[in-house]
């Protein structure tokens, strides 16, 4: 148990590294004009034959078995944890910058711990929320809410500012919840690949509709668009989705590590701040974007000691 404790750390600060690409990437195609349907939809649909591919050797099988097992809930949870994580996500990306997005995507620490009573532990009881960590969590709050004070005051309306903050903060809750759900479902028999592949086939009824809307809305996305949307699906939704599942199943029954894992992704907020100022020429952060994004930060560190101490 202690030697998986840092193992999984490691992995969830690993795993921010290639997450930043979808904020950047995505800042990259709304800039260009790139409609978001396509833009959400291309992440799965690439991801879909690589995962096959990556999983051929450890068997598709028991991927198929799992979601017989409970297609409704599959689909249901795949649909909130990708569906409703993703969609939303890509839609703000044309009312802020990439740094801004993945700053208050940082809310979802806090969300993964408010959701903690919808699990239960080994012997069937609820979970508690980690109320220990609720002092890190207020700092991380308080950042994201400047963040949103910075984006009300670059946008200077307020529609715009809504438009970009209430769908972050949809998959803030909706990325933990749908992790632990489809944890929950298949336990221990599928390795982190094989849960990604099953998650992503039940979402792909989304996928292929957003992909027709889009088709029907503005045609058939340019090269450029395509390739964006490949390099998304292999370092973050590959690459990424799988280092960060792995770091989550390794202290999945420790609700204060785990938690802690989840916070991990604050880095993305600060490799999203570099990628997107050095490849999108993106405007440094005003006052209240800096010290949003510092509170966000030492609220991951606080985060850190607190869980660390935690009993």
């Amino acid at each position: 148990m202690t030697k998986t404790w840092p193992r999984a750390l490691l992995l969830g600060i690993a795993s921010s590294v290639f997450f930043s690409v979808t904020y950047v990437v995505n800042s990259a195609m709304a800039q260009s004009g790139g409609d978001w349907l396509w833009s959400a939809s291309l992440r799965y649909l690439f991801m879909l034959p690589i995962l096959l591919v990556l999983t051929a050797k450890s068997g598709w099988a028991p991927v198929w078995q799992e979601i017989r097992r409970a297609p409704g809930k599959w689909l249901l949870w795949s649909l909130i944890g990708f569906g409703a994580f993703y969609a939303p996500m890509t839609f703000a990306s044309a009312y802020g910058p990439g740094w801004m997005v993945a700053g208050t995507f940082q809310f979802t620490s806090f969300a993964g711990a408010l959701e903690t009573p919808l699990f239960r532990d080994e012997n069937g009881a609820r979970r508690r929320i980690p109320v220990r960590l609720f002092p890190a969590f207020a700092i991380i709050i308080f950042g994201v809410f400047l963040l949103q004070l910075e984006q009300m005051r670059l946008e200077a309306d307020l529609a715009r500012a809504l438009l970009f903050s209430v769908p972050v903060l949809i998959s803030a809750f909706a990325y933990p919840l749908g992790n632990r759900k489809t944890m929950e479902l298949c336990e221990n028999r599928l390795n982190t690949m094989q849960r990604v592949l099953a998650m992503t086939v039940c979402s792909l009824p989304l996928w292929l509709l957003m992909a027709a809307i889009g088709t029907l809305r503005s045609g058939f996305p340019p090269p450029a668009q395509l390739a964006r949307g490949l390099a998304v699906a292999v370092f973050s939704g590959v690459t990424a989705t799988v280092v960060f599942f792995k770091a989550t199943a390794l202290v999945r029954t420790q609700p204060q590590r785990l938690a802690l894992v989840e916070s991990t992704q604050c880095g993305e907020v600060i490799f999203s701040l570099i990628g997107g100022i050095l490849l999108l020429g993106d405007a440094w952060p005003g006052s209240f974007g800096w010290l949003g994004l510092v509170l966000i930060v030492g609220g991951m560190i606080i985060n850190s000691w607190l869980a660390s101490h935690s009993r």
